[in-house]
Formats: structure tokens, sequence, C-alpha cells
């Protein structure tokens, strides 16, 4: 069989197959045995249907439509594998089908134009010697003690006060009424917007601006009317920006007396059994947390200097493989959010989602060859003892093993490794500079509003994070003690059998 091919962009290539007389023959007689077999003609047993009969009863042009599926399919089979195509997903056929319907014999040579997806045609022009910036995040002194007042605050012993006004601090208990002006400027009540032995802790951000300063000063049983407007940007459109009355009666007044921080405390909250032990630990985790935020920070802006001087053709197939892939994170989380997603989800908006989602894909997909290209160049690979030990240390925080696919546990656990050990090696081979947190956001703020100034229709994309990383690039695959036991599960959960949270491969 002849095949010429064709370079093609978008990582395609173009394929002029000439089907030869024999196999022409073949497919349509391999086709009319099998359909005669099957098809029902009144007056005929099935399978002894004469082929005139077969014929009129199923329609010249149908048959051959049905001959030519086969045909086509066959042939660009023969055609990928003859000429070792590494092919991604189904061919594109470029001929007209009605065409080579009409002009279809048995018997005869027909030629098949088509395109089959190849793996992505990928140029790194540069990966070493690169200079970057990166924020440094330094842990915050003041948020140990935050933490620590926000445990005390959660164990205080509320105590009734009647001898004095509510005061910043306390937690009272109120009836409200509350009314928005409508259209026609006549305050009226609201869904939502009244509640009966309410209890509000009166601190600054509780509700509404001016809805807490309203009770602080008030006296027990007094009553009285706060004047306020929802925020222009509150949540429920149909009241944000609106001007709003609230009646209030205050019932109770509460003062929170709080545990002295000691060790009983220590020993309540924790397992320490000192208070100075419990600092030394919350301090240790901001610590680390921070350094993984500055690691992080170094690691994108190292991926993002490469995916600058990335040439990456990418084949649409693995496009559309991206989006599912995202597309399908997004339902599954609106549904662990109790949504239902069946009767949400429109044919129009997940085609909307779709066109949303695509940037983004080819972001990851970037980022994902960018990473397999640096690998593929200075062959950098999982050693397996490491794979393995990987995979004890994932399955060790695993209730039940049964519920783990060990083939998708160790896909994972080979891309998160070599995704580690390339951005590792990117490290030592690059300059990267860190500066004050916050500094390049502002900057990159600053472009953005000179940027709207000058288009204000341009679309602003969120880069995502990288994706899976294939060295052969043919596919892109706050203050609780357990945070760090959630972060080591989340391999195993990627694993779960039925749960797959990763892309498939």
């Amino acid at each position: 069989m002849k095949v010429t091919q064709e370079v093609l962009p978008d990582s395609q290539v173009g394929l002029e197959i000439e089907v030869p007389a024999d196999l022409s023959q073949k497919t349509y007689d391999q086709v009319l045995s099998k359909m005669m077999r099957t098809v029902n003609v009144p007056g005929f047993r099935k399978g002894k249907v004469p082929k005139q009969v077969f014929l009129q009863r199923v329609g010249v042009p149908q048959f051959k439509a049905a001959v030519l599926e086969e045909l086509v399919q066959n042939a660009v089979d023969k055609a990928i594998a003859q000429e070792e195509i590494d092919a991604i997903g189904n061919y594109q056929l470029k001929t007209s089908f009605e065409e080579l319907v009409g002009s279809y014999e048995p018997g005869q040579p027909i030629t098949i134009q088509a395109s089959v997806d190849v793996p992505p045609r990928v140029t790194l022009k540069q990966y070493k010697g690169l200079s970057v910036q990166a924020e440094e995040i330094l842990p915050d002194p003041e948020r140990v003690d935050a933490t620590l007042s926000q445990y005390q605050n959660n164990l205080a012993t509320l105590v009734p006060i009647e001898d004095r006004p509510a005061q910043s601090g306390d937690v009272a208990v109120i009836d409200f009424v509350g009314k928005v002006q409508n259209d026609s400027g006549e305050f009226e009540e609201f869904q939502g917007g009244s509640g009966t032995d309410f209890q509000v802790e009166l601190e600054e951000g509780r509700f509404i601006p001016g809805f807490v300063e309203g009770i602080i000063g008030m006296a027990l049983e007094e009553s009285k009317d706060v004047e306020v407007p929802f925020p222009d940007d509150y949540s429920q459109t149909e009241l944000a920006g609106k001007p709003a009355v609230f009646s209030i009666t205050l019932k109770e007044i509460k003062e929170k007396e709080l545990p002295e921080l000691d060790d009983d405390f220590a020993q309540e909250i924790s397992e320490f059994e000192t208070i100075e032990a419990l600092r030394t630990s919350l301090t240790e985790r901001y610590e680390e947390e921070a350094a993984e935020k500055t690691k992080a920070n170094k690691d994108a802006a190292l991926i993002e200097a490469l995916v600058e001087h990335l040439e990456a053709e990418i084949p649409n197939t693995l496009v559309q493989k991206e989006v599912d892939f995202l597309l399908t994170q997004t339902i599954m989380q609106l549904s662990r959010q109790g949504i239902d997603v069946n009767k949400m989800l429109t044919r129009e908006l997940v085609d909307g989602m779709r066109q949303r989602t695509r940037p983004e894909a080819i972001d990851r997909l970037n980022r994902t060859l960018a990473l397999g290209e640096v690998a593929k160049q200075e062959g950098i690979q999982i050693e397996e003892e490491a794979l393995k030990e990987k995979i004890k240390e994932a399955m060790a925080t695993v209730e039940d093993p049964s519920q783990i696919d060990p083939d998708r546990l160790k896909q994972v656990l080979t891309e998160e490794l070599l995704q580690e050990k390339i951005l590792l090696w990117l490290e030592e081979n690059n300059t990267v500079e860190l500066v004050p947190e916050g500094s390049l956001q502002a900057e990159t703020a600053g472009e953005a509003e000179a940027e709207q100034v000058e288009a204000p229709d341009a679309e602003e994309t969120e880069a995502a994070g990288t994706a899976t990383i294939d060295v052969a690039a043919t596919e892109a695959s706050e203050d609780t003690e357990d945070e760090a036991s959630e972060d080591a599960e989340e391999p195993a959960k990627k694993a779960s059998k039925g749960k797959k949270s990763g892309k498939d491969s």
C-alpha cells in the first residue's frame, strides 16, 4: 500500500493512502458477508438472503458507506503501522466521505486523504543559565500568638454580664429584623434578614460593616435601629449596595473568660505536655509552611521561564484530553459541595466550560512539555529504590489497601518524584533571586492595569499548576495538627480504585 506523508501544523501528519484493488475487494466482501448474515428480510432465513435482495433492502449507497467506513479505518490503521507513525487518538478524514461513497467501486483502487495527531513537536531553546525572581515567604512572627489566641477563644467560658453595656469582644444574644430599601424607596423585610435569640460575637468583620458596631454600647433589653448599607460586592446581588435598617433588641451580654496559656491548656488542645513544646511545634510548622511556599514560588518562576523558551505544537487530541481532565476535576469538586451536577450541567453550560477551560489546558500542557523536555535532554530518571520507598510511605497512610490501584499509585508517585527531581536540577543549574513577599505581585498588578488601559477587552488567564510529566513528551498525563497527614495521603487518594483524580495515561 503506497502511503505519502505530509507534515502538518499542530503536530499532525497528513496521509495520502492509495488503497490497492485487492484490499478494496476484500473489505467489500467481508462487510457484505457480515451484514448478510445479520440482516432480517421477510420470507428469507437469516443468512440466506440473496445478494441482490439484500442490496435492495439495505440500499446500495448505505451499503457502500458501511464498506467505506471499514475500508478507511483499515487503510489508516495499516498506513500508521506500515509507516511506524506514533499516532495519538483517532484519524481525521480529509477527503469528503460523500465523494468517496459516490466514486467507490469494489475491486477498484481508491485514494484516501487523512490526518493523524502525533506527539507534540517540542523545542526548548534554553533551560540552563536562566535568571528568575521569586517571592520569599517569611513566617509571620505573630502567627503563633494568633493561633494560641484563637484556641483560647474557642475554649472560652461565657459569663453573663448585667452591669455594663455591650463592648467589643463580648458575645451578644439579640433579636433583629432587617429591612432593605426597595426600588420605590420604601424599606421592606427580606428573606434571611431576621433572627430570634441570635448569638453574635462582637468582633470587627462579623456580618456587614456597621452591624456589630451598632450593637456595641447597647444596654440589656435596649432596642435600637441600626442603619447600614449592604456592601457593593455583597454575595447576594439583589441586596448589594442597597441601604438597610436593622431593628435590634439586646437580650443578653456574655463576656469571654479565657483560659490561661499554661501547660494544662497545652495538654487540653494538643498532644504536648507543655506550652513551650506547643509553641515550638507551631513555630516549626509555620517555618516549614513558609519554606514550602517559597519553594513553590521558585518552582513556578523556573517553569514560567522555561515556557517562555518553549516552542511546542500540541495536537488537539491532547488539548481535549486535558480539557476533559480539568472539567472532571471541577465537576467532582461541585459534587463534593453537595451540588446536583446532573441538574445543573446543561450541554450549553458544558460547552461554555470547555471553551473557557481550553487556555488553562494549553498552559498546563506547555508546563508539562517543558519539564519533560528537560528530563529528556538531561536523562533525568527515577531510581527504582526511591520509587519503592515512596510507595511504601504512601501505603502506610492507607486504612484499606484493597481500595488502592497499585498501578495508578505507581504512576502518580513516579510523576511526583520525577517532577521533584527535574525542579531540583533546574534550581541547581539556574539562578533564582529571592525578593520580598508581594513585590512581584504588585509589579504584575501594575502591568495588568497598564494592559487593560491599552486593551480593555483582553482576557486575563489564570496560570495553572504543573500537570503530569511524560519524559517522552507523548502525553500530558490552617492550624490543625493533621495537615501534614492529609498531604501524605494525597497520592493514595489519587490512586483509589474508581476515584481517578489525575489524568489517564
